[in-house]
């Protein structure tokens, strides 16, 4: 028999590739405007609850009660189920949770209002978003591996939640600023840090049930990242009232 190679089988095959390749971008693209239409909405309807519950006179009376606890960890336990129940819950469910996360988040945030200047809480929200939209593509188009980044940020941030504690007893205004300061950069890494993890998980859960549980989970870690950046930059940009 003789030995050839059907030319037909030599031209089809780049193709084929070039088709699958471009099917797997567009559906990578469509995967991770998901993510940042849910971040953002998220974030948004925070801002709103926020101040609408700020405008209202609501929050200065709940947060000077007890109450004002209940408020302040209900966005931790939203963030507990969804990340150790994400598994178990449906797709609807999980975005049910992170609607409702974003509604409690906005409660508990109220208090910003009342503590800084309106103008002051805009020019940092507006140069959080654009310090989040440039590490975030950076963090999407970067060629180098930040795995290696992960841990050493999480332990920073476990640091910084334990500096926090500390200082709710010392008071210390030097101390506060060290940690809003180190707490800024260490999101600015988690924010790059994130979106590759987001963007790498994308593989993995493609054409499964898991997509859209990966795309809640993955709004919601961009959520935090953006939210804790702002909050941190906040404290040592903004106007007191």
């Amino acid at each position: 028999m003789a030995n050839w190679t059907d030319p037909r089988a030599t031209v089809s095959a780049p193709s084929s590739v070039g088709t699958r390749q471009a099917t797997y971008d567009a559906g990578l693209r469509s995967y991770m405007l998901s993510v940042y239409n849910y971040m953002a909405s998220g974030v948004l309807l925070t801002g709103i609850v926020a101040l609408a519950f700020a405008s209202s006179g609501l929050a200065q009376q709940v947060l000077a009660t007890p109450l004002r606890w209940l408020i302040m960890l209900a966005p931790l336990a939203f963030v507990m189920v969804l990340s150790f129940g994400i598994n178990r819950l449906k797709t609807s469910t999980a975005q049910a949770l992170f609607w409702a996360f974003a509604v409690v988040m906005g409660l508990s945030m109220s208090s910003i209002f009342l503590v800084f200047t309106g103008t002051s809480i805009a020019q940092t929200f507006f140069a959080t978003a654009a310090a989040f939209a440039g590490l975030s593509l950076w963090g999407y188009t970067t060629k180098k591996d930040l795995s290696g980044f992960g841990t050493f940020l999480i332990m920073g941030v476990v640091g910084i939640l334990v500096a926090v504690i500390i200082n709710i007893f010392l008071q210390s205004s030097a101390l506060g600023f060290a940690i809003s300061v180190i707490g800024v950069l260490l999101f600015a890494g988690l924010t790059a840090y994130d979106t590759q993890r987001i963007k790498s998980m994308y593989a993995y859960v493609a054409g499964t049930d898991m997509m859209g549980k990966t795309v809640i989970m993955g709004a919601l870690s961009l959520y935090l990242d953006f939210v804790n950046m702002f909050t941190f930059l906040l404290n040592f940009m903004g106007s007191r009232e």
